[in-house]
């Protein structure tokens, strides 16, 4: 059965959850498209403060559907390629969409599904998760970006052992590492992914939309990225919401004495 991406609203946040128990919520053409349509809506509604992505049944997703995979190397290698331009499209989506997204770990994320992980901006992950390269174990590369992200994230060497050698990382590994944001308890990383969510729902949407977009954009030389910082300052500046924050803070600093 194909898994479906499932959604809900819980306050300022959207939850898409990956549902496709059979197969631990093996990723397919029709998610990508799922996802990129939700996340087009998702940027121009102003109640959609972040998104949460998780998966059902005790896993985060299990990787690409191997036996789709094991007919079309034989019999549709060009369709196959649309597939992954599908899903590096979602990658691209999630990357530059302007409001948070959070990754809602429990149990597996493994190849296409810890890729997907590593696109999101935060990842709350459960004590039980395991984050698994898996690639090589079947005779291929990795996809949806996972050799761009680690790469940054941990540096060449530890990035290159991870791909090369699809050794289970847990989660409190990736933690030690910077990949993972908050560890918890097993069962409750959707529950402290909505909390945190929702911390991020009081910052204004302008202004986290400007910190991902620079943060996005600092591998560039840094003329280039205190020129984009001037400019994301003085929008943000001229906002209703910087004024009254800045008020709200001297009020409370003169209060202080």
């Amino acid at each position: 059965m194909t898994t479906e991406l499932q959604t809900e609203h819980q306050g300022h946040t959207l939850v898409m959850r990956l549902n496709g128990p059979a197969t631990r919520n093996a990723l397919s053409p029709q998610v990508y498209a799922a996802g990129i349509e939700l996340l087009n809506v998702a940027e121009s509604n102003p109640d959609v403060r972040a998104v949460v992505l998780t998966g059902h049944g005790g896993h985060f997703c299990g990787g690409g559907d191997l036996q789709r995979l094991s007919q079309q190397r034989l019999h549709d290698l060009a369709g196959q390629g649309l597939h992954l331009d599908a899903f590096h499209q979602w990658i691209e989506a999630l990357h530059s969409f302007p409001k948070p997204v959070i990754a809602a770990v429990e149990g597996v994320a493994a190849g296409g599904g810890m890729s997907l992980v590593l696109a999101c901006d935060l990842v709350v992950a459960a004590d039980n998760a395991r984050f698994l390269s898996a690639y090589s174990q079947v005779g291929l590369s990795p996809d949806g970006g996972a050799s761009w992200h680690l790469a940054r994230a941990v540096g060449r060497s530890k990035a290159l052992a991870q791909l090369w050698l699809g050794t289970p990382q847990t989660a409190q590994a990736w933690a030690a590492q910077g990949l993972v944001h908050q560890l918890c308890p097993a069962g409750e990383a959707l529950a402290q992914a909505l909390d945190l969510a929702e911390q991020l729902a009081s910052v204004p949407a302008g202004v986290v939309a400007s910190i991902k977009e620079l943060v996005n954009d600092a591998a560039q030389p840094l003329r280039t990225q205190l020129d984009a910082e001037k400019q994301h300052f003085l929008v943000n500046l001229a906002r209703p919401e910087a004024g009254a924050a800045i008020d709200a803070f001297l009020r409370k600093r003169a209060a202080k004495g």
